[in-house]
């Protein structure tokens, strides 16, 4: 299958796009500020998806120190994917893997040993696509969405 789309790192001139992507695919909003926050710190983790010179997808992430929850011993680094969406023309098109693909390289840049997401548990399509990346499924976070869904807690070792 033919790649129509080509990846990039965010700029600051995107962030209408995304946000815009954000509020029509998912119920989790996040302020401007929120967004130029994790670009600022972690730019190699913020990627968008372009298509004809349009945005239809982006992923964003944060890189965190933490307890290693894979076994790896200690505190560790972990690339956390706090926000990945693809407008609906652009799904089915391996946007989604390749955003995640290049996310973890950019968790790699950061000497990130693991990488973790939540991903809601009615979220068939995510959840498999995660689980093709190597992801699995650690435990069940109860009520963590705002609507008051479970989430499944995946990570994944770098």
């Amino acid at each position: 299958m033919q790649q129509t789309f080509k990846l990039r790192k965010f700029k600051p001139d995107d962030l209408q796009s995304v946000m815009q992507i954000n509020r029509l695919c998912l119920p989790e909003n996040y302020t401007d500020y929120f967004f130029m926050d994790l670009y600022q710190r972690f730019p190699e983790t913020f990627l968008v998806a372009e298509e004809n010179g349009k945005i239809i997808g982006y992923i964003m992430c944060r890189i965190e120190v933490g307890l290693s929850n894979l076994g790896l011993g200690g505190l560790i680094r972990k690339g956390h994917v706090v926000s990945i969406a693809v407008l609906p023309e652009g799904r089915r098109k391996g946007v989604a893997q390749a955003l995640m693909t290049a996310a973890m390289e950019g968790m790699r840049y950061y000497k990130a040993k693991q990488c973790y997401l939540e991903v809601r548990v009615t979220n068939v399509a995510g959840i498999s696509l995660y689980k093709k990346l190597g992801f699995e499924i650690s435990r069940i976070i109860e009520g963590y969405y705002s609507d008051g869904e479970n989430a499944y807690l995946m990570t994944k070792k770098l």
